[in-house]
């Protein structure tokens, strides 16, 4: 048995694998825990997640926001009533369809999305200088294949604030 940390026997090894990837899941869920660490009396992991999407994706329907997130609308919904009420999004009628209501951030739920995601940033970006070059751009092949077999689109150079949640390029058709 190979332990973590170790190399694994062979590059056909899919449990020395699934085993790293375990532990840098937990250590990137321990950088997001703390990188929400100034906001957490107001937002949730999951509601951060829900106000990632709603920056990248603009006005968003509800229905759409529950699919994207793969949860149900009623819980979508209690989570977006959280968010309205601390002032992070906000809610308004379609201007193509008044039938219809569409979520966006708030300036303030835009604040809070960049402010999170800069301290994310930073922190990774500090365990990566750890790295030596080598190490560095094996790490991207590896995530980036990882990505791939995973369907996770890749995030633009100009749209940093995504970092780490599965997300689109933006897409307003809402």
């Amino acid at each position: 048995m190979v332990e973590c940390g170790t190399p694994a026997r062979g590059v056909d090894d899919v449990d020395a694998v699934t085993r790293a990837v375990l532990t840098a899941s937990r250590l990137l869920v321990a950088v997001s825990a703390r990188s929400l660490g100034e906001v957490e009396d107001r937002v949730t992991l999951p509601q951060f997640r829900m106000l990632v999407v709603l920056s990248t994706r603009g006005a968003t329907k509800l229905v759409v926001l529950a699919e994207l997130l793969q949860v149900a609308p009623s819980t979508a919904m209690r989570m977006v009533d959280r968010l309205i009420v601390a002032g992070l999004v906000d809610r308004q009628a379609n201007p193509d369809n008044r039938r219809e209501t569409l979520l966006q951030l708030t300036d303030e739920g835009r604040r809070t999305v960049e402010d999170v995601t800069t301290r994310r940033r930073a922190e990774i970006s500090a365990i990566v200088e750890r790295l030596v070059p080598e190490q560095r751009s094996a790490l991207i092949e590896a995530l980036t294949a990882f990505n791939d077999a995973g369907g996770e689109p890749s995030v633009e150079v100009p749209e940093l604030h995504p970092l780490g949640w599965a997300d689109a390029a933006p897409d307003r058709s809402g």
